[in-house]
């Protein structure tokens, strides 16, 4: 070799971007393989069989990890190529995109946890040996070798950690006017909610009704509730950004928006004229609160065997039943209430939809109105609005306020709401992991040990790259769903994947930044001992992971 071949300078490491793309192919392919193999084992005479999708559970919610990270991974890549057309893709976008990207290529090929104690690998899912080794490409060998390194970790916490001011860590993606949107919001949260929210989490205090309605004034409550109706008309990435940072400042503020949110879906899907000329502009005003009464004690996701009654008398509906795990009942004005009005009619069929209206009541006096009585449900977390079970003993609804004015809809009209309820969440979830990321990232600027900070620590800076990293992921996917959605392209699929991976994301982070706290996160006068509380609720309401898992599976295997 000359000398001046010696010099003669290496070629430029790939992006990220580059990483992806040459990767992703081999994971396209093999996900299709996957779906093939799942499919089979879950059909019986050539339908989709119910018992066989529940006795291969394991395989079917592994099927479902894999194509959410499949999504991520092609999100990614669009993210990356978004910016990088505008010119704001940078070294920060670079590593956290290179990082995350990596890692979620090394759990394909190696294990997904699908949660703390359950992995699932692809042999798990059917799939040979043979198949196996032809997903394990040069370009998907090449992204886990040069994605998630200690080096590239070490470098991204060097970039993060010089910038105090940044929103979050990586471009978020969006345009001038939805920042301007999170600005205001943040704002909001940290003169309002900020300082406060410990404090009623702590007292298991209400919101006070004065936060409520210096949110109403900034058009929380009408985001996306059309103009004509007294909204603001604005996307369902707004509803994300705006949902993010008001759980980034406290989740049981970002889920004040999310009660408003499902019950103007159901009455702009599903509601005559007369109830939309009615309800939305008190709604989109925060003159109305209300709130979804859906559960039962037990059927909880099993709507099917749902038993609470509503008999007509006249001309009101006459409710007798039981509901929990209800939110900010007290406080509401109106309930959406999901009930049987035909007793003969099997599973969904009998279900109907009330829009159920009631007086605020206190702590004093909860339920000021005949036939409706409850208790508080004491919670580890998710405060701020109080938990409840309600009892219906000859409740009565007007007959007027059944909602669409047709019996036996109720289950249809619940389903409409589920795609931007589980987005919202989803958005709610990335608010909860910023959060925990950014208590972690501060105490870990601040805590001496050993004569040196604990962000200098390697395992204390792995921790924070990789909440970025998963961070930037889940934000990510969460947008893409509400693009999905704003389109109006059926995105229950994208929707279940976003809330599914959020969940799991917002609860690694919160018991990560604990870690990093040490004995003090173990606290209660430490906000990260609430977020991890906050955290926890994420997989469980809107779906639990589990039956998220189910249904994406059932999606993916039926097309």
């Amino acid at each position: 070799m000359s000398a001046t071949a010696a010099a003669a300078p290496s070629q430029p490491p790939a992006s990220a971007i580059d990483l992806i793309a040459a990767a992703l192919p081999g994971f396209e392919t093999l996900l299709q393989e996957a779906i093939a193999a799942v499919r089979a084992r879950v059909t019986a005479e050539g339908k989709v069989s119910s018992a066989l999708l529940e006795a291969e559970q394991h395989a079917a919610h592994g099927l479902s990890w894999l194509a959410t990270y499949v999504m991520a991974l092609r999100e990614l890549k669009a993210y990356g190529e978004r910016l990088a057309a505008e010119n704001r893709y940078g070294a920060v976008e670079d590593y956290a995109i290179r990082i995350g990207a990596g890692e979620y290529a090394a759990q394909i090929l190696g294990g997904i946890p699908m949660s703390q104690g359950e992995i699932v690998r692809l042999a798990s899912l059917g799939l040979s040996a043979k198949v196996i080794a032809a997903a394990r490409t040069a370009a998907a060998d090449t992204l886990v070798a040069e994605g998630n390194t200690p080096e590239n970790r070490a470098r991204l916490v060097s970039l993060f950690s010089q910038d105090d001011g940044a929103v979050s860590v990586g471009d978020p993606g969006l345009d001038e006017t939805l920042e301007a949107i999170r600005s205001e919001m943040r704002r909001f949260c940290a003169a309002e909610v900020a300082p406060h929210a410990h404090e009623w989490h702590l007292k298991n205090d209400y919101i006070p009704i004065e936060v409520v309605e210096k949110m109403a004034e900034l058009g929380v409550f009408g985001l996306t509730i059309p103009e004509e109706f007294g909204g603001m008309g604005l996307s369902k990435v707004s509803m994300c950004v705006v949902s993010e940072e008001l759980s980034r400042g406290y989740i049981g503020v970002g889920s004040l928006g999310t009660r408003s949110e499902i019950a103007a879906e159901l009455i702009l899907c599903g509601g005559t004229p007369e109830q939309k000329e009615k309800w939305l502009p008190k709604l989109a005003s925060g003159e109305v609160l209300p709130t979804a009464v859906f559960t039962e004690p037990n059927t909880g996701s099993d709507l099917a065997s749902l038993r609470t009654r509503a008999v007509r008398d006249g001309e009101v509906w006459k409710v007798s039943g039981n509901k929990t795990w209800i939110t900010h009942p007290v406080r509401a004005d109106i309930m959406t209430l999901l009930v049987r009005t035909d007793p003969d009619a099997a599973g969904y069929r009998g279900l109907s939809m009330l829009i159920a209206e009631k007086p605020r009541g206190s702590d004093a006096d909860p339920f000021p109105v005949e036939g409706l009585t409850g208790g508080e449900i004491e919670v580890l977390g998710y405060r701020g609005m109080k938990e409840y079970e309600l009892a219906f003993d000859g409740f009565e609804v007007k007959a007027e306020n059944l909602l669409g004015g047709v019996e036996g809809q109720g289950f249809k009209q619940l389903m409409q709401t589920f795609e931007a309820a589980r987005i919202q969440t989803a958005a709610r979830a990335v608010g909860v992991a910023q959060s925990a990321f950014d208590l972690g990232l501060r105490y870990a600027k601040e805590r001496v040990q050993f004569g040196k900070k604990l962000i200098a620590f390697p395992r204390v800076a792995d921790k924070l790259a990789m909440m970025a990293a998963e961070i930037l992921i889940a934000r990510q996917l969460t947008y893409f769903a509400a693009r999905e959605k704003d389109a109006e392209r059926r995105c229950d699929l994208e929707a279940g994947m976003a809330k599914l991976l959020g969940a799991r994301v917002a609860w690694a982070a919160a018991d990560n930044a604990l870690q990093i706290h040490g004995g003090n996160g173990f606290a209660l006068e430490y906000a990260i001992s609430r977020v991890l509380c906050d955290a926890r609720i994420l997989n469980i309401f809107e779906g639990a992971a589990e039956i998220q898992a189910q249904v994406i599976a059932r999606r993916l295997v039926e097309e």
